[in-house]
């Protein structure tokens, strides 16, 4: 059997071939990170140089500065590079601040909370209603 040597790098599913390329990272608690991609693990940690948070919400979206970020690798769903010559986002999507994405998105959290709410309350009466409750005997 013959192991792969360090000429084989580039030819690998390796991160390498993103080095210095803006990327788009997906992480496992929905959020999007847009970067430089500076330097990276075998573990998948990485290093984005100018990294933003892109916080989309309806139609619009705000990236929030983060500066220099470190990536855990375990965190990371989604790694894919940004065409640079293309546009980022479709032309409906409207750019607003830091302040008003986060006035937004808290209302549509509120929302999402009491919809899940409602949800499982609906859920626990239906149970409720087929599944007899067994009363304590004294």
């Amino acid at each position: 059997m013959s192991w792969a040597g360090p000429e084989d790098i580039y030819l690998s599913t390796s991160l390498a071939s993103y080095l210095d390329r803006k990327l788009l990272v997906l992480l496992r608690d929905g959020r999007k990170l847009l970067g430089i991609l500076r330097s990276f693990d075998q573990f998948a940690n990485a290093v984005l140089e100018g990294a933003c948070d892109r916080v989309i919400v309806g139609d619009s979206y705000c990236d929030i500065p983060l500066g220099l970020y470190v990536i855990r690798g375990e965190n990371v769903v989604l790694i894919g590079e940004l065409d640079v010559e293309k546009d980022e986002l479709p032309p409906h999507m409207k750019q607003v601040s830091v302040k008003e994405i986060r006035r937004v998105s808290r209302c549509c959290g509120v929302f999402k909370i009491f919809s899940c709410c409602s949800s499982i309350c609906e859920l626990w009466k239906t149970i409720g209603e087929a599944i007899p409750i067994l009363s304590k005997s004294g």
